[in-house]
């Protein structure tokens, strides 16, 4: 393909090499005319292994060339990739400014060209800033040339989040965790997944906003983990531990600790384990003077994400509520910090009349601390357990599915709203049945 990327730090730099690599036609576009001259010499304007070679054997033999010329390059390309930087402002905030003066120019370009052409954001953008103004931007700059009808078919939008490091950019390039393309439409994906035909990795088309997020999740992702392992091996100098030796043993946990195991949303966490031994480990810190904002944060993280599913039961405007599983987790009787006894107790405390399904709870036979937490929190739990689903169902004006014992009932004849906490507490989606269903 004819390809141009707007942009030649590392990112564009490096996705413009390693395509004229992979056999595409590729101009550069940038306002630095250094930068321009120095990869037309065949030379890399920033250093990162291997790229030198690469632009140097790319442009010998024509595949890569560089312009400042916005115009030039849309003319005689048919797709454009957007690598300018989106750095940070004052307040924290992100700078999309550089990217919607690239869109713009594009636009502009093919006022005049009148041909058809993809625009490929792939400098990291957050969701909203495609949707709600370079999209509008393009809009602007295309009309009268392309009415607004006809953005879509001969002129595109879409996004394509990289996941390169510095140091390890080409390695990374040629073999990602995956390709990622936000679109409207599959056929869009499609031609920019045919970018690279060469990198054999997983293809992921989804909307423009979740790819969006991926790219950001992933950094945070990063982030969170670089702190946590320097928060406990603080903590593990202190209480005289090996801090190397506890991370490599807890890596080496592949089951739960460096797995997709807890990574979906869903509800707040609770049972007699994590609550009590986070607890243990801040206080820990606390008497040894340490401060550990990550891992103290993470109690008051949880509390927050509980508080948010209390408002958007409440937010439903209904006073019958049917709660389908208490304890912690499906299937154990096990309620100490459950999430659920929580929630039960404090739509209690708002005066909604709530019955209980959760098959795996029996009163009489709850013990020990089981039954004194129980006691405590809700005392008059017989009164709210209900045995027969039909019940549940006829009395709920609401149903909030709460644990996996939802995924035994069949709730097609129930014709209410449903929020189901394990899945998503934001997006609406049509249930089918209770494993699938979000907000009805």
């Amino acid at each position: 393909m004819k390809v141009a990327v707007f942009g030649t730090g590392y990112v564009g730099c490096v996705t413009a090499a390693c395509l004229a690599r992979d056999g595409h036609h590729v101009v550069g576009v940038d306002v630095d005319a250094e930068k321009v001259a120095q990869i037309n010499a065949g030379q890399s304007p920033v250093v990162e292994p291997g790229l030198a070679e690469l632009i140097a054997q790319a442009t010998k033999n024509g595949r890569l060339r560089a312009t400042i010329n916005a115009d030039e390059a849309v003319r005689c390309t048919e797709i454009a990739l957007v690598a300018v930087g989106t750095p940070s402002n004052g307040d924290g905030s992100v700078s999309s400014d550089a990217v919607e003066r690239v869109v713009r120019a594009i636009g502009r370009a093919l006022r005049t060209l009148r041909k058809p052409y993809g625009v490929v954001i792939r400098s990291t953008i957050l969701p909203g800033v495609l949707e709600n103004t370079l999209r509008p931007a393009l809009l602007q700059e295309l009309e009268p040339a392309f009415p607004a009808e006809e953005y879509g078919e001969s002129v595109w939008l879409a996004n394509n989040p990289e996941f390169l490091r510095e140091t390890t950019a080409i390695a990374d390039y040629d073999d990602p965790p995956f390709v990622l393309v936000g679109a409207d439409e599959e056929w869009q994906a499609q031609l920019v997944f045919s970018l690279y035909d060469s990198v054999r990795a997983p293809r992921h088309w989804t909307d423009t906003r979740t790819a969006a997020l991926v790219k950001y999740a992933c950094n945070a992702f990063h982030a969170t983990k670089v702190c946590f392992a320097n928060e406990i091996g603080a903590l593990a100098r202190e209480l005289g531990a090996d801090g190397q030796e506890v991370m490599r043993l807890v890596c080496e946990d592949r089951k739960l600790n460096i797995s997709p195991a807890y990574l979906r949303p869903g509800f707040a966490f609770g049972g007699s384990c994590l609550p009590k031994d986070l607890r243990a480990l801040v206080r820990a810190a606390e008497l040894h003077a340490l401060k550990l904002p990550l891992l103290s944060s993470l109690l008051l993280s949880n509390n927050e994400h509980f508080r948010r599913a209390v408002r958007m039961v409440r937010a439903a405007g209904v006073r019958r509520i049917g709660l389908v599983g208490l304890s912690f987790k499906a299937r154990t009787d096990d309620l100490r910090e459950s999430p659920q006894v929580a929630l039960a107790e404090e739509l209690l405390g708002k005066g909604h009349e709530l019955r209980i399904y959760d098959p795996y709870v029996r009163v009489t036979q709850l013990r020990g601390q089981n039954l004194a937490y129980i006691d405590r929190h809700l005392p008059h739990l017989a009164a709210l357990l209900v045995d027969d689903p039909a019940s549940l169902l006829e009395h709920s004006e609401l149903l909030v599915l709460a644990t996996d014992v939802a995924n035994e009932l069949d709730l097609n004849g129930f014709s209410g709203p449903i929020l189901d906490l394990r899945c998503d507490l934001v997006r609406a989606h049509r249930a089918t049945h209770a494993a699938a269903a979000h907000i009805r």
